[in-house]
């Protein structure tokens, strides 16, 4: 059984068809990306699946429970952790108030030794009276990211994870994405733009194009599947 997944999700806003029939689904340590042109509906499926906002169909499921009806509070309780494609952080609080404001923004609250950790997990290697708001874009997000993963979550919802890095930097990504997945076992959903991360760190890749899932895969799969190659690639670089 998938850990987690989604099952025909439609959404309309405004009047508007945003996703039709979009189905997806992951495992425990799994990476699946989610690719698509400008408005193909990837962010909007991750505001579906977070629970920020309610689909008009289909389900959404953790570990065979119908979640849709959770709110956004009761799924990051269940397990689900998401981040943003801007790393916006708390300027005027240090590191360590960032820290300590996530730890005890709800029941269970946590310790410090539980935001040390993930930190440390992170390479988040910053004194805690650093302001939040001086830190670099991957610092930042290593930030953001231990305030999830100090809750230990079944399921991150990555967004964009690697807007705004340079070639180092998506190579300190990299490394840290494939800690969470085969050393903590956590499924990873990205949405992602940078498909030289996906080629080297996705199990499964999904294509959104206009609302619609059109395709399904691996990336080299994926990539090379002409379908792809004309709502996504061709659009890119219209």
């Amino acid at each position: 059984m998938p850990l987690f997944g989604c099952q025909d999700i439609d959404l309309t806003l405004g009047g508007r068809q945003i996703l039709q029939g979009v189905s997806l689904e992951a495992s425990r340590g799994q990476v699946l990306g989610v690719i698509g042109p400008n408005g193909a509906g990837k962010t909007s499926l991750f505001e579906v699946l977070s629970g920020r906002i309610r689909h008009q169909r289909g389900q959404v499921t953790l570990q065979g429970r119908e979640i849709s009806r959770l709110s956004i509070q009761q799924r990051v309780q269940a397990g689900i952790g998401r981040t943003y494609q801007s790393p916006v952080v708390p300027n005027e609080l240090s590191v360590a108030q960032v820290l300590k404001a996530a730890r005890k923004a709800f029941y269970p609250k946590l310790t410090s030794h539980q935001a040390e950790w993930a930190a440390e997990v992170l390479g988040l290697k910053v004194p805690g009276h650093v302001r939040a708001g001086s830190l670099d874009t991957l610092q930042r997000r290593k930030l953001l990211m231990a305030c999830l993963l100090m809750r230990r979550p079944k399921v991150l919802l990555l967004d964009e994870p690697a807007s705004g890095l340079l070639a180092a930097e998506l190579d300190e990504l990299d490394q840290v994405l494939r800690i969470l997945v085969r050393e903590m076992k956590i499924a990873l959903l990205l949405v992602e733009h940078r498909l030289e991360l996906l080629a080297a760190i996705a199990d499964q890749v999904l294509v959104l194009d206009v609302g619609q899932c059109i395709a399904t895969g691996t990336p080299e799969d994926v990539f090379g599947d002409s379908k792809v190659q004309a709502a996504y690639f061709e659009s890119a670089t219209a």
